[in-house]
């Protein structure tokens, strides 16, 4: 039986976790805590029982609130991402089946640099093809073992290796063009921003992105600001933006939620499900950390959480039609004229900071 110690403790616990990040304050101890609603929400449905018959009445009443307030505050959040709720990106139509020159199939995958397990990431792509590769954490010999086999495959290639766990390499069998790599925010934490040329001729805007993960000692600006200013660049983006990546932030965080009313872009995860893609090693602590957002004039064809490949995270598949017309009924909310001004304060002052990357170090050796 649980100790009334240790019900009160967690009772307590899950009380402040559900409270602090409503504060929306960027540190990594109180944005981290937004990571695990779905855990937070089991907890809570799971200790009511033990609230409602192992305590006295009195303080079973307060106990049997307090998990209720929990478990909604949770679902509050995540229950967007469930088939309950109406789907964001609209389904293709038969006719954008069809029309298989207007289609785009990409696979993200983070890696984790340290895995040399490069033959399972190869197997998946081999057996997938996918048009665009997105390989996320890796570093020279990361790319020299997937130039090897799939070079025939991916005749375009941007490859960005760091030894800091923020290495990218973009692989396509589509054209690419204006492409650039930059550190938007931080130095030592590249992006990718390319043009995309479709089987039919038509062009789309792909950006790759992989910001910095919130730590426990650091704010999250540096993280924060990225994403914002990527979300900026989509919405002036005259070309129908995707933007995919490693985001280090779950679906409904302040961030990404913040994200989505500055560029304009969907979520698939809408209406259809978590995809949680990390931990991919403990099935307990898992979140959706590997997004795709897209341009309203796209459908979404198919969306799926692959197979391990030695990472810490799953692989996520996509496909996509572009159509050359947006439903006004799925867009986001906008972001309002003080939003927008407050996100370019803190990107700039993000970057005038002079500091390394968070997690520079995490794989060496």
């Amino acid at each position: 039986m649980i100790s009334a110690i240790v019900l009160w403790g967690l009772t307590g616990f899950l009380v402040i976790a559900s409270l602090l990040p409503l504060s929306k304050i960027p540190f990594g101890t109180i944005r981290g805590l937004a990571f695990p609603r779905e855990q937070f929400f089991v907890l809570a449905v799971v200790l009511l029982p033990f609230m409602i018959f192992f305590q006295p009445a009195p303080a079973a009443s307060v106990g049997v609130a307090l998990l209720l307030g929990v478990a909604l505050v949770q679902l509050v959040y995540i229950a967007k991402f469930t088939p309950i709720w109406k789907k964001q990106s609209v389904d293709a139509s038969s006719a954008h089946l069809a029309d298989k020159g207007r289609q785009i199939s990409l696979l993200a995958a983070n890696v984790k640099q340290s895995n040399r397990a490069y033959d399972r990431l190869i197997s998946l792509v081999q057996q997938k093809t996918p048009d665009v590769l997105m390989a996320i954490e890796v570093d020279a010999e990361w790319i020299a073992a997937l130039r090897g086999p799939l070079g025939g495959m991916f005749p375009h290639w941007v490859e960005v290796p760091r030894a800091n766990s923020y290495g990218l390499c973009l692989m396509s069998r589509l054209p690419l063009d204006e492409t650039d790599v930059r550190e938007l925010v931080t130095e030592g934490v590249p992006s990718i921003r390319t043009k995309v040329t479709l089987r039919d001729g038509q062009q789309i805007r792909l950006y790759v992105v992989h910001p910095e993960p919130p730590i426990i000692s650091h704010d999250t600006k540096g993280r924060d600001s990225e994403i914002a200013l990527i979300g900026l660049e989509a919405a002036e983006d005259l070309l129908p933006a995707v933007v995919t990546g490693d985001l280090n932030d779950v679906a409904w965080s302040t961030t990404t939620r913040r994200f989505q009313r500055l560029s304009g872009l969907l979520d698939p995860r809408v209406g259809r499900g978590f995809y949680n893609t990390f931990s991919a090693t403990m099935p307990w602590m898992r979140w959706p950390l590997d997004h795709l957002f897209h341009d309203a004039r796209f459908r979404l064809i198919d969306m799926a959480r692959l197979g391990k490949i030695g990472s810490d995270h799953f692989p996520m598949w996509f496909v996509l039609a572009l159509t050359g017309d947006a439903l006004p009924d799925t867009l986001p909310e906008q972001a309002d004229a003080q939003e927008e001004q407050d996100v370019k304060e803190m990107i700039a002052e993000e970057k005038k900071r002079d500091r390394e990357a968070i997690g520079s170090d995490w794989e060496d050796g």
